[in-house]
């Protein structure tokens, strides 16, 4: 009689390609929550850009006037320069706890515009033509939102 070997993985074989995976797995996920992360704030420092740029555009044509608001629907003097608003991106995934400052509000304050708190959106300061994300949360590399833009 001819007794042929057998073939395929012992149990222990297999438990041990399994463990590896998982440890994998383990590093790779949290990684890859990171990431999203910072293309969120890199978008959102984009975004930052594009608006600071449309106001400064209008601040050029109107000889020195920043705009009263950013928001197209009550300034439509400014919608020719910037079609909508892009929402804040980035979600503060970095602080435990924090309030996420992800929005597509724009508020308008007359004076000083620097946000005090975790809030949401973009604030503008019509004084100087200021545009922040509206919130002190911090960031992947522990800055401030509103900080984006003027680091």
């Amino acid at each position: 009689m001819i007794r042929l070997k057998a073939k395929g993985f012992t149990l222990i074989e297999l438990m041990i390609v399994v463990a590896i995976i998982g440890i994998l797995a383990a590093i790779a996920i949290p990684r890859f929550a990171q990431m999203l992360e910072k293309s969120r704030e890199g978008s959102t420092k984009g975004n930052l850009g594009s608006i600071k740029s449309a106001a400064s555009i209008y601040y050029g044509d109107t000889q020195g006037i920043w705009p009263t608001t950013l928001q197209s629907a009550t300034n439509y003097a400014f919608s020719k320069y910037l079609d909508n608003i892009s929402p804040v991106k980035v979600t503060g995934a970095f602080v435990a706890g924090a309030p996420s400052p992800a929005g597509s509000l724009v508020s308008m304050t007359t004076g000083s515009g620097v946000p005090s708190t975790g809030n949401t959106g973009w604030l503008y300061d019509s004084n100087y033509g200021n545009v922040y994300v509206n919130s002190t949360v911090m960031d992947s590399k522990a800055i401030p939102y509103s900080f984006y833009g003027f680091e």
